[in-house]
């Protein structure tokens, strides 16, 4: 059994680690950290998680941890940087679901999280926990970065495209839309039902944090990039009036011509090995609601009227695949577990 610590156990991210590894037959939950809830019972707070799990939220202490097999940091951005070092010097492996060591470059991190790193020798070793492209990395790593939730949508969209080199790499554009549960569970006034029901909007037009990361991954397998190219991406999210989900639409201009049907099987290639992608028949619209609870992305790619513009649909449930279904997918990986296990529900409709 791996025994598994989560740090920041009360916010949205760690209530659906909570739930999928509450009924992962290989892991032993053994602590549970929250500073505003130590002593209270987990079930008393998500009740959802009665008769699954006989745990109590405990103050953060790196001694208990340090006796786990593996550590996930569901906590807000520049907590696990501060941490990690002593947890991974006594053998401990850390899965990081904020963004903490995502980014490469530190002046990057510093750029948009506003804050200096305090461990930047391990940016270099942490890996990026996106299985569909770093999957025989994460299995002998001992820090893993997991992404974000809209770099996750994004990127899986773009990947085809940029690794068979058919679009202009320089003018990208990401439509994407999430809903409320994206902002975290604290208290904002911008997030109460009132302010987020009957309404959508847009925001970080002018720059979104994610944008670097999304960049960065894009720039990895971009073939032009690699020669010291440049992505030009314009990423614009939005916040809708549902709970989870992330649907986007992506745009890209084609610089070889290739018929409907050949990017349908490009894509159907791509991903014919991946449970967790699933790319729809030819005409589809992937649905938020039909990925709702589950560590599943949706695809579909279009070329509109044959123009030069491809359009591609990427669903994900944000707080599964784009967050907590994509660490545990990652932590699988790095125990030689399968990697399904803990993973296969099916989405909730309706």
């Amino acid at each position: 059994m791996i025994k598994v610590g989560i740090v920041g156990g009360t916010g949205y991210t760690g209530a659906e680690l909570l739930r999928l590894l509450a009924m992962h037959t290989e892991v032993d939950l053994k602590v549970i950290t929250s500073r505003s809830e130590a002593g209270i019972p987990v079930s008393q707070i998500y009740p959802n998680l009665r008769q699954h799990l006989d745990l109590s939220f405990s103050e953060p202490n790196l001694d208990l941890l340090g006796e786990c097999d593996l550590v996930f940091y569901a906590t807000p951005n520049g907590i696990a940087m501060k941490n990690v070092r002593e947890l991974l010097d006594g053998g401990v492996k850390v899965i990081d679901l904020a963004a903490d060591f995502r980014l490469k470059d530190p002046a990057v991190w510093q750029q948009w999280y506003g804050m200096p790193h305090d461990c930047e020798d391990l940016l270099a070793e942490a890996v990026y926990g996106m299985p569909e492209v770093n999957r025989e990395q994460i299995k002998t790593a001992r820090l893993v970065a997991n992404p974000g939730c809209y770099p996750t949508s994004v990127q899986l969209g773009f990947f085809p495209l940029l690794e068979a080199g058919l679009i202009d790499e320089k003018r990208l554009i990401a439509d994407v839309k999430s809903g409320v549960s994206g902002a975290g569970r604290g208290a904002s006034v911008a997030n109460l039902l009132c302010e987020t029901s009957e309404s959508f909007k847009a925001y970080g037009v002018a720059g979104h944090r994610h944008l670097p990361e999304i960049k960065q991954g894009l720039s990895r397998i971009s073939r032009k990039a690699a020669d010291g190219g440049d992505i030009g991406l314009t990423f614009v999210p939005h916040l809708t009036p549902m709970i989870r989900g992330i649907h986007a639409t992506l745009y890209g201009t084609l610089t070889k011509e290739i018929s409907t049907e050949e990017l349908q099987s490009l894509f159907e290639a791509r991903y014919k090995d991946e449970w967790f992608v699933d790319v729809m028949p030819s005409g589809s619209q992937p649905e938020t609601r039909s990925v709702r609870g589950s560590n599943q992305c949706r695809i579909a790619v279009y070329r509109p009227q044959d123009q030069d513009t491809v359009v591609v649909l990427s669903v994900i449930d944000n707080l599964v695949k784009g967050a907590a279904g994509q660490a545990v997918q990652c932590m699988n990986l790095m125990f030689g577990v399968d990697e399904q296990c803990g993973l296969r529900q099916v989405a909730l409709l309706p």
